[in-house]
């Protein structure tokens, strides 16, 4: 047989590896690690970084571990608390997401993005949870798969891996272990719940102020002190040995159940605050799209008789749309799956594990209706027929004019909340599941092999409800008396639509259940991703007589090949496909795209100096990766690194990572579509007088009337036209870290570790971002920016036809730096005279963040966000969170000898989580963001500390109870605001620095603690 290609040449060597390693043999112990064994040592110790077995507990990486034992202090009962607790980790998305969720849970390290985090579990990579045809929103591993009371340990390696794992794995690694080897039975229930006491007078305030001048008054209100959101989980483990004591089955079950929170429940969410000289002067905001209806400058009067028009007060006549949104998404999720081992003989292990999932959560927004602008007609406007019967013969002057009475249509800003049928809900249901056979055992002499085939699948069901169709609002604005003289739609009239019922949105109280039925209807989406995996590597050492002369160890080296393939489906019904959903901000098109890979690695721990003076270990770590994408070529990845051991307790380390991201099939397919995607116009809002009108004039080809006649939106959200780019090249990253180990033997039990590390990312793939297109256009007169910005009839940017090309490209750069710092110990208390009282411990985990920049077009000079954030920070590289420059937790566990008949083993904890204060990004000296425009209300998000306490005990040896509080102090968090009012300095709004998402009313609420005290008790139950 003659093998034509590099990817024949691949599939070859994967098919011959794979079919002579099944039919050879295991063990995963070498004679040296045995002999070791029998000596009383840890024998053998797999960390996360490299395939390699190391005799030891320490890596050349710098790891970061989280034990099972840790995510019972916090109270974990949702992965994603846990890994956002760590400093490394940014938050990303979550379940305090509701606008612009997709139902799931990322891990972003190091600020570069979801989509550049790797996710295993025990060290086999997790497939994606997000078939969605939404580019903005990220192809990544969801959170909500892992199993909680199942984590053994978490690691997380922060840097470049792919090299040993393959792409993706850019900013670094995070590897959940799971519970093998489980003998028993064991029951653990956790509850918990939220507790808050309002005490932000100032809010409060501003709520009470914008409810004394409100149209419609109740849509404000203070609440009162808070109680709820709780939370269960209930999980069973059972495992049984094999009567041999060959094999071992562990089985688990899980479900958790989190009700929702509104924003309604707490004065710092009650409205959208405005930006301003403070909160109070400025006061809330809120939506154009308000109640009652706008009928472009006149509103229909609050104040009655009902059926009448007055002029409508931008400032007053807005609506609150904040009440309503979710700060916590309810949550049912029903987890099970099994593990299962059994060695045949010492060369065959047969393993296999199975995973199953199902995720039930719904985000709930504020009610929709019709928006401004969301018409097909110029400017986003609707058509009314001026004889329409539902109007007055004043209000049908007011409109229309001399046209008044006649059948002429006339085209109007229509905006009203559809308060009738309530909020916009989002319903997701994701069915994941996972599944790994595989065959591992002993080769010849040390040598061992691992042959596995994976597969995993995910499957979304999405259905929104209570939105109108535009389509149908068309239909139903333009009414007419048929030959009856009843009150109908034309379209009833002319047959084109017989299920037409006229919307009386021109008085109070006119809507009718059944023109609510006809314009809100469900609307669908679905969506698969499948990945399926087959891999066999071999392990093992070289010959003594090519190892190093200095060194007593031999040369480890990993040898594998793997095939990987990826396959997305996504699909809409017709109203979501065609943007037919109003208000919905984008279509969602339908994606079909795959792709494989080809890879063959190999892998080299080299011993080069052994027990010398002032070289009691100096280790070398090498490997190599070859893939062969179908889609975007080749790619070679490389690791080199090293450690010194200069004397017992001190070490150093240092390692270069070249690392690959491949593009996705979202950002390779999806098409191109219109949706939210920035939050400034710096034409909109203009008074006359600013140097900006003749400048927006100018570059858009519109009169000065017309650039004066533009209309901010009013929520600060700006269109985007995004989409996928078949062209795309894989990103390349280069990784360096340089660190040190301490372990004084002067202090038992404590350990230092602190290591610099610097990740570069070059041709990254994103959408620039809609705001750092405009602001390159109308305030550095780029030519190329402008020629993106596609305004409509009327000069915005926030309407049908109004957008910023924003596609996905390779281009520009991602570069991030700083230090992490691990700290622990742990002693007996008897050494401090104090006999009888127990041990103490302590952990401490710390980053300090120096650079994250962003080069967001090749040959441009970068842009830092390290220790800020804002409207443009917000928008850049993988952070769409605040960026502080310092975060920690520090742990102090006291665990106490006292006991009591059954109760005993008395420990208590306490924590402090810590995030550095951040400044807005236009306070930054950097060209790119400093600008004069700077609300003092949004200058300094101010720095937080959480104090959380946690008591544990036990009854008898089988009950392990937890009880504990975090943010015990209740912290309330720090609030930024939506723009919305003009600097008096610059005649300019302040712009929104707080995005849609990431913000979610006033509130980072994925990343500081919002909801108040975290009150939770838990129970282990083994048998």
């Amino acid at each position: 047989m003659k093998i034509q290609n590099t990817r024949e040449r691949l599939l070859a060597s994967s098919m011959i590896c794979g079919v002579a390693l099944l039919g050879l043999s295991a063990t995963s112990a070498s004679a040296a690690a045995a002999a070791a064994a029998a000596a009383g040592e840890v024998s053998e110790i797999v960390v996360t970084g490299t395939r390699i077995p190391t005799p030891n507990l320490t890596s050349v990486a710098p790891v970061t571990s989280v034990s099972s034992a840790d995510i019972k202090a916090q109270g974990v009962t949702r992965v994603e608390d846990l890994i956002n607790s760590l400093p490394q980790s940014f938050a990303a998305q979550g379940s305090n997401i509701s606008n612009n969720s997709n139902g799931i849970a990322t891990v972003n390290l190091r600020g570069l993005g979801a989509t550049r985090t790797l996710v295993l579990i025990d060290g086999r990579r997790l497939m994606s949870g997000n078939p969605t045809s939404n580019a903005t929103t990220p192809v990544a591993a969801d959170l909500n798969f892992i199993p909680a009371s199942l984590v053994e340990r978490v690691d997380v390696l922060t840097g470049g891996a792919s090299a040993v794992y393959g792409a993706d794995a850019v900013a670094g690694v995070v590897n959940f272990m799971l519970k093998k080897n489980f003998e028993g039975v064991s029951l653990d229930a956790q509850y918990s719940i939220y507790q808050h006491s309002q005490h932000d007078g100032e809010i409060q305030s501003v709520v009470r102020d914008a409810r004394a001048r409100a149209a419609v008054p109740d849509n404000f209100i203070v609440p009162g002190d808070f109680k709820g959101g709780e939370g269960s989980q209930v999980s069973l483990t059972l495992g049984v040995n094999a009567p041999d004591g060959k094999g071992n089955i562990t089985a688990y079950a899980t479900h958790v159940q989190i009700n929702p929170v509104l924003a309604s429940s707490y004065d710092y969410t009650a409205c959208t605050l405005n930006s301003g000289a403070t909160f109070l002067q400025a006061g809330c905001g809120g939506s154009g799209t308000a109640f009652p209806t706008r009928f472009g400058s006149f509103i229909v009067d609050p104040s009655g008789p009902g059926n009448t028009f007055r002029a409508r007060n931008s400032a007053s006549d807005v609506y609150n749309f904040s009440p309503t949104n979710y700060l916590q998404r309810p949550d049912q999720r029903y987890g099970m799956g099994a593990f299962a081992h059994y060695e045949i003989n010492p060369h065959f292990q047969a393993y296999a594990d199975l995973m199953f999932m199902e995720d039930n959560s719904t985000a709930a927004i504020a009610p929709g209706g019709i928006f401004a602008q969301s018409g097909p007609g110029p400017g986003g406007a609707f058509a009314i027929n001026c004889d329409n019967p539902l109007m007055t013969a004043v209000q049908q002057g007011q409109l229309c004019g001399a046209a008044a009475g006649t059948a002429t249509n006339v085209n109007v800003i229509v905006a009203r909340r559809n308060v009738e049928g309530g909020g916009r809900l989002t319903i997701f249901d994701h069915q994941e599941q996972r599944y790994v056979v595989g065959l591992k055992g002993e080769l010849a002499g040390d040598w061992t092999y691992d042959a596995y085939m994976q597969y995993g699948k995910t499957s979304l069901s999405q259905e929104q409800d209570n939105n109108f169709l535009t389509s149908r609002i068309n239909r139903a604005l333009i009414a007419r008396r048929n030959a009856a003289g009843q009150i109908v739609c034309q379209s009833v009239i002319d047959g084109t639509d017989p299920a037409c019922i006229p919307y009386n949105s021109f008085q109070l109280g006119g809507v009718t259940p059944a023109a609510l039925n006809y314009l809100q209807a469900p609307t669908f989406s679905s969506g698969n991703i499948i990945e399926q995996v087959a891999s066999a590597n071999v392990v093992g050492s070289l010959p003594d007589s090519i190892k190093s002369p200095w060194s007593m160890d031999k040369i480890g080296v990993s040898l594998g090949a793997e095939y990987r393939r990826e396959h997305l489906d996504s699909k809409s019904d017709v109203p979501q496909a065609t943007g037919d959903v109003n208000g919905n901000g984008a279509a969602k098109p339908p994606v079909n795209g795959g792709f494989d890979v080809y890879e063959l690695y190999g892998e080299a721990r080299v011993p080069l100096v052994q027990d010398v003076p002032f070289a009691k270990d100096i280790t070398a770590e090498l490997a190599y990766r070859f893939s062969d994408y179908s889609n975007a070529g080749t790619t070679n990845t490389y690791k080199v690194s090293g450690d010194w051991t200069i004397i017992d307790g001190v070490r150093l380390r240092a390692g270069y990572n070249r690392a690959v991201r491949a593009p996705n099939v979202v950002e390779l397919f999806a098409p191109a579509n219109v949706v939210l995607d920035g939050t400034v116009d710096p034409c909109a809002g203009l008074t006359a007088g600013n140097a900006l009108v003749a400048r927006c004039a100018t570059l858009f080809g519109l009169t000065q009337a017309q650039v004066l006649a533009i209309e901010p939106d009013p929520a600060s959200q700006y269109n985007g036209q995004v989409g996928g780019n078949p062209n795309l090249r894989p990103e390349k990253a280069d990784t360096y870290t340089v660190g040190f180990v301490w372990s004084p033997s002067f202090l038992p039990g404590a350990n230092l570790t602190v290591d610099w590390f610097d990740i570069k990312v070059e041709d990254y793939i994103a959408n620039i971002g809609a705001n750092v297109i405009i602001n390159a256009c109308v305030l550095q007169n780029s030519a190329s920016a402008c020629a993106l910005v596609h305004r409509d009839a009327v000069g915005t940017i926030h309407s049908t036809n109004g957008f910023v090309t924003d596609t996905e490209v390779n281009q520009g750069a991602l570069h991030t730096s700083g230090v992490d710092v691990n700290a622990s110990y742990h002693t007996g208390l008897d050494k401090f005279g104090l006999d009888n009282m127990g041990s103490i411990s302590a952990s401490f985990v710390g980053t300090w963040l120096d650079k994250l920049e962003t080069t967001v077009i090749n040959g441009q000079t970068a842009i830092d966000c390290a220790g800020l954030y804002g409207s443009t920070c917000t928008t850049l590289g993988g952070s769409a969170n605040p960026n502080p420059k310092w975060r920690h937790k520090l742990r102090v566990t006291w665990n106490t000898p006292f006991e009591y008949g059954f109760f005993g083993n008395l420990g208590l904890s306490a924590q402090w989580r810590y995030f550095s204060s951040v400044d807005v990004d236009g306070t930054s000296s950097q060209p790119a963001l400093h600008t004069l425009n700077v609300a003092p209300t949004d200058k300094t998000l101010s720095s937080r500390s959480y104090l959380d306490l946690l008591a544990t005990f036990k009854v008898k040896d089988n009950y392990s109870f937890r009880v504990g509080i975090n943010n015990i102090l209740d912290r309330d968090p720090p609030l930024a605001g939506s723009g919305g009012t003009t600097n008096p300095a610059t005649g300019q709004l302040f712009p929104s620095n707080c995005p849609a998402g990431a913000c979610n009313q006033n509130v980072y609420a994925q990343m500081y603690d919002t909801l108040g005290r975290y009150i939770f008790v838990g129970l282990t139950a083994d048998f």
